[in-house]
Order: C-alpha cells, then sequence, then structure tokens
C-alpha cells in the first residue's frame, strides 16, 4: 500500500544563545569561525530574544498536512530536528514516497542544492522514494500569500505617511561567484518580487529590489545592498521606506534582526521610517501554496506510473 507524504526542509536554527557555536559548525561543516564573528551572531540572536523559525516551520507542516490530509514532516539541515533524523522516522512510519519542498522557493546551489545532498544522501538506500521541488519561485498561490501581506502592510503605511510610500522587495544575497557559475537565483528572486508587484498596480513604478544579508566571508556577493538602496532613496528625498522580504516564508533572524533592527536603525539615521510586511508564517494561502505543489507532483507521478 503506497503512503506518500510531504518534507519540508529548512534551514534550523539554535533553540538558544549558548548552542551557537554548534549550530555554526554545522553552518560551515567544522570550518573554525573568527571568535568575533561568533561573538556578532550571538548578539543579534540576543537582540531578538530567540529565532522562531523551527516553530514556526512546524506549524506550516501542520497546516500542510491538513489542507492535504497527508503526513508532513519538517527536517532541517543545520539543527534539530536533523533532515537524516526526519528521514528515519519517516521510514519508522511506513512512508513509501515523500515530496520534498525546500522552504526556500528560489534555486540556489548555495541553499536548495545543499538541501537536496542532504536528502539525497539521507535517503539514497530508504525503503521511500523521494521527488524533490527544485524551485517554486512562481507558485500563483505563494505570489497571491506574498501579496496578501503586502497591501495590508503598504496600506497602512501609507495612510501613516499620508502619501504613497515607495517598496522595497529583498532576498538573501549570495556570492557573486555562485551567479557567474551560472544559478538561477537571482533572475528567480527578481521574477518572484516582479509576479508580486504586478499583484498591486498602485505600487508600479515604486518599487525596487535589493539583497540583504551578504555574507562575512571573502569575496563578493550580489547586490544591490540594501543600504546603500536606502542611501538612495535618502538622497531623493524620501521619509518613509516599506520592506518586504520575498525571499523569506518565516520569522528568522534575517528578518527580525536585519531588517527590524539593524535596516530599520540605518534608515533612520537617514531620516527614513522603514516599515515591513508580516512574513507568511501561518499564512493559510502559503499552506495552500505547497499543498498545491504536492498535489501536482503526486497527479504528475500517478500519469507517469
Amino acid at each position: 500500500m503506497q503512503k506518500p507524504a510531504v518534507l519540508l526542509l529548512a534551514h534550523g536554527t539554535p533553540d538558544s544563545i549558548a548552542e551557537i557555536p554548534a549550530y555554526l559548525a554545522n553552518v560551515t561543516s567544522g570550518r573554525p569561525l573568527p571568535p568575533a564573528v561568533v561573538a556578532e551572531i550571538e548578539h543579534r540572536y540576543s537582540l531578538i530574544g530567540r529565532s522562531p523559525l523551527t516553530e514556526i516551520t512546524m506549524q506550516q507542516a501542520a497546516l500542510v498536512a491538513e489542507e492535504l490530509d497527508l503526513p508532513a514532516y519538517v527536517g532541517m539541515r543545520n539543527w534539530k530536528p536533523y533532515i537524516r533524523d526526519t528521514v528515519l522516522q519517516m521510514a519508522a512510519d511506513g512512508v513509501t514516497h515523500a515530496i520534498a519542498i525546500c522552504l526556500a522557493p528560489h534555486n540556489s546551489r548555495t541553499s536548495v542544492g545543499l538541501y537536496r545532498r542532504a536528502v539525497v544522501g539521507e535517503t539514497g538506500k530508504a525503503p521511500f522514494t523521494v521527488d524533490f521541488v527544485p524551485e517554486w519561485h512562481a507558485e500563483p498561490l505563494l505570489v497571491r500569500a506574498f501579496s496578501e501581506k503586502l497591501r495590508d502592510g503598504w496600506s497602512r503605511a501609507c495612510l501613516e505617511a499620508n502619501a504613497p510610500v515607495p517598496v522595497l522587495f529583498t532576498a538573501h544575497s549570495v556570492p557573486v561567484r555562485t551567479i557567474e557559475a551560472g544559478d538561477d537565483y537571482e533572475r528567480q528572486t527578481r521574477e518572484t518580487a516582479a509576479l508580486v508587484a504586478a499583484t498591486i498596480p498602485e505600487i508600479a513604478g515604486n518599487w525596487s529590489f535589493a539583497f540583504q544579508s551578504q555574507g562575512m566571508s571573502g569575496g563578493e556577493w550580489l547586490g544591490p545592498t540594501v543600504e546603500s538602496t536606502i542611501e538612495a532613496l535618502a538622497a531623493s528625498g524620501h521619509k518613509h521606506l516599506f520592506v518586504q522580504p520575498i525571499g523569506f516564508v518565516c520569522d528568522h533572524v534575517e528578518v527580525l534582526y536585519d531588517v527590524d533592527i539593524a535596516f530599520r536603525n540605518f534608515a533612520a539615521q537617514r531620516g527614513i521610517a522603514l516599515s515591513r510586511a508580516e512574513s507568511l508564517n501561518d499564512s493559510v494561502l502559503f499552506a495552500r501554496a505547497v499543498a498545491q505543489l504536492v498535489r501536482t507532483r503526486l497527479a504528475a507521478a500517478q500519469h507517469g506510473a
């Protein structure tokens, strides 16, 4: 008897500040980081208290399971519950086929590529097959979910500003060398932004795109940066800015610290009041987007059979 299931994959986050060194060792595959870098990351986590990524991802899995009436599991690449442990649990539960979806809709070898290798590495000899979704940045229900959050937050920002507020879409940066090697990540992130913007005609001509959270490692990272964009807006006389991080599907440190603290302070120092869209988190539309992906893949597999 066939028993399909959903496997949602995410980056993972430590449960406490004390666990950050061990967590970072997982992220870097054991390569030691300078003490100053570790201290800075610990500081950022201390300012937001904790990252809710694991908790929210579990909530998203529950919503997806409810939409599909199928079991939905969560595996994290860099922290508990680790992908390998989740795969073992799925096997023990009798799963015969899994639709694996990375909760980063844009495909990059520096993100989704690593998840794919983790899943394949853990399931190569497991008693179930895996259908890995490579990207889903243009999924219509995902675009609608982002659009819903954008319209709600942007409308409030415009009322407070008593004027149309420029919108800045953001996504996590990646090394430039990755894009130069043929990675499609930059095109996909910009395409998602354009698709979301197109659903709200009122922001036409009043939105831009930037990459955030550039890494601390050597080498050039993809831009333009959020900081340079804020400076350009300030130079043009803008006093308000509305940000939507379309590269992320829930709250975590890159949203709660990078946007809510670092970028907001950077903007304030230049006379700009920065606000942002709520993250998708427990959005029903988001859960339906993931569920639709699963339905499509299962239908294709049945047709192929």
